[in-house]
């Protein structure tokens, strides 16, 4: 299989940075009435984004063992 030249931890970085750049805007915006749930979105998404990061970096999520 060739290596497609992208490192997946690299990708889960920039998801966490991408998500914790939506909270911040989400904070710094207005919200409409009624959508505070919003900020939970990339709070969430950044958790996610964390755990796969560990498990990655652990060694775990290596596609090339499966």
């Amino acid at each position: 299989m060739p290596d497609p030249g992208l490192r997946t931890v690299a990708l889960v970085r920039w998801g966490i940075v991408l998500w914790l750049v939506a909270l911040v805007v989400l904070l710094v915006a207005p919200l409409p009435e009624g959508r505070g749930w919003w900020v939970w979105v990339p709070v969430v998404g950044a958790a996610l984004g964390v755990v796969g990061h560990v498990y990655l970096a652990r060694g775990r999520g290596n596609a090339q063992f499966a």
